[in-house]
């Protein structure tokens, strides 16, 4: 063989290496989150149809949403990184495909909520849609200083989300007939995002709420009511709003980010003929007022801890 021959068949080879490994997909599932909850979170469950063109493809402890339509599909979060498969599988065992997903919707950019987007973008090659401070929170691929839940050590990484586009309170997000509407929920996290949309069987159409956390969970000494001059500014009345807006919404079923907050995945277990437990007018306003509860019991212990703070500062400025 010439050497001309043999320099031919090595560039040929070359190429067809490139040819293959350009074709490789990318894996479905990023490093793994280790934590105490973890593993009862990402327990697999099987995807069910909630009403009309709304199916949950999540877990048993992270909301993964999928709402379709014969011109593509929206996906809401991506629980754990480990959950991305599982997401991917149920999407599949439904009868859809996750590469007919076109835009993937972020409740916030906590890792046990954000985990998975950046696997199911490549997977999907979806457009990743979130707030402007989620959108910091997905790509740099954990939590803000400015979060409730911001831990300096030991800090969770997720894998980045390269590109997200930004929407703002009353953001509508389409593809083909679908439209679903931001709504703009700080409080669990500044970039806190509940999601809207309508689903129809036949000519029955109900509002579908998927709504963000309103836990109001911190770490270490984070304050909502503020620590003062020079520190975190007093967040309480935008979280108190955030709460009423939920509470506002027209909302014929809720699907939380965690679906045991409102038992999602029992009342879709206890379902029968026309009877659906998951559609409840009440639910949104019960959500709102349990996580209300919750906030002012909060923010009464942190102010009640501030008091003798004050006093005695008050003292020492005579």
């Amino acid at each position: 063989m010439t050497l001309l021959a043999k320099l031919m068949l090595a560039t040929v080879a070359t190429m067809a290496a490139g040819t293959v490994q350009a074709k490789t997909p990318a894996p479905v599932q990023d490093k793994p989150v280790n934590c105490d909850n973890c593993k009862e979170w990402n327990a697999p469950v099987k995807p069910f149809n909630v009403f009309g063109n709304t199916w949950y493809v999540g877990t048993a402890g992270l909301s993964a949403v999928l709402v379709t339509s014969p011109k593509g599909h929206i996906l809401l979060d991506g629980a754990l990184p480990q959950s991305a498969p599982l997401i991917i599988d149920n999407i599949k065992a439904l009868g859809f495909r996750i590469e007919d997903v076109k835009v993937i919707l972020n409740s916030h950019a906590h890792w046990d909520h954000a985990g998975g987007i950046a696997a199911l973008q490549r997977a999907s090659g979806a457009t990743v849609m979130a707030s402007a401070s989620g959108a910091l929170g997905l790509q740099s691929g954990t939590n803000g200083k400015d979060d409730p839940q911001y831990q300096a050590n030991p800090v969770v990484h997720v894998a980045k989300v390269r590109k997200v586009s930004l929407v703002g309170e009353g953001d509508a997000v389409k593809v083909g007939p679908l439209t679903l509407t931001a709504h703009m929920t700080p409080g669990h996290t500044p970039g806190g995002t509940t999601w809207t949309w309508t689903s129809c069987e036949g000519d029955r159409c109900l509002d579908v709420v998927y709504a963000d956390s309103l836990n109001p969970y911190a770490s270490g000494d984070f304050r909502y009511t503020g620590k003062g001059k020079g520190g975190s500014p007093d967040i309480s009345a935008s979280f108190e709003a955030s709460i009423a807006k939920v509470a506002a919404l027209p909302c014929d079923i809720i699907i939380p980010v965690h679906p045991g907050t409102t038992d999602v995945l029992g009342k879709a277990a206890r379902r029968s003929g026309t009877d659906n437990p998951l559609i409840d007018a009440s639910a949104c306003r019960a959500y709102a007022a349990e996580a209300g509860g919750l906030l002012a019991k909060r923010l009464a212990k942190e102010r009640d801890e501030a008091a003798p703070l004050e006093a005695k500062a008050a003292v020492h400025a005579h």
